[in-house]
């Protein structure tokens, strides 16, 4: 018997409890770019990007005028978006600016480039762009060497055009 999943198995979607839908949607709709394909009730709303169904799904289901978990205990550690290449990442970062959004970190991996946030319910956001693999840091027998080192947020801005 198998215990592996499926080479093709990818994260589908992320099902966050906020406290205010609209305000919720001023940062992941209006800040960050994702498109609202529906609302579920006066509830819920789903938020995509090209046309899927939905890949950030927002509820007041059970958290409507809640506060954020406090430090120390169990949750989400932060969703995490991939971006297609160093100028998307640039331009998020640009976007973020300009709202006046602040960052928790930017880190450049080795393996990837990584912009880091809270969005209005506390919960982490990652935004990041991998490197093509062949340029990915190896150790001597071949392993992934990831490292942590401060990301040029000006270069990164620069190669956004």
């Amino acid at each position: 018997m198998t215990t592996t999943l499926p080479a093709a198995t990818r994260i589908g979607h992320v099902h966050l409890k906020v406290a205010d839908l609209e305000r919720s949607l001023a940062f992941w709709r209006d800040i960050l770019g994702f498109e609202e394909t529906q609302r579920y009730g006066d509830g819920a709303v789903f938020l995509s990007v090209d046309g899927y169904h939905h890949h950030i799904a927002l509820n007041t289901w059970q958290s409507a005028g809640a506060t954020p978990p406090p430090p120390g205990h169990t949750g989400l550690f932060h969703v995490a978006l991939l971006l297609p290449d160093r100028a998307a990442l640039g331009t998020i970062l640009r976007r973020l600016q300009e709202a006046g959004w602040p960052l928790t970190g930017a880190s450049d991996h080795g393996v990837s480039e990584a912009l880091y946030l809270d969005d209005p319910d506390g919960n982490g956001v990652e935004i990041y762009r991998d490197r093509p693999q062949n340029e990915w840091p190896r150790d001597a027998e071949g392993g992934l060497a990831m490292v942590t080192r401060r990301l040029d947020l000006d270069a990164l801005l620069a190669d956004a055009g």
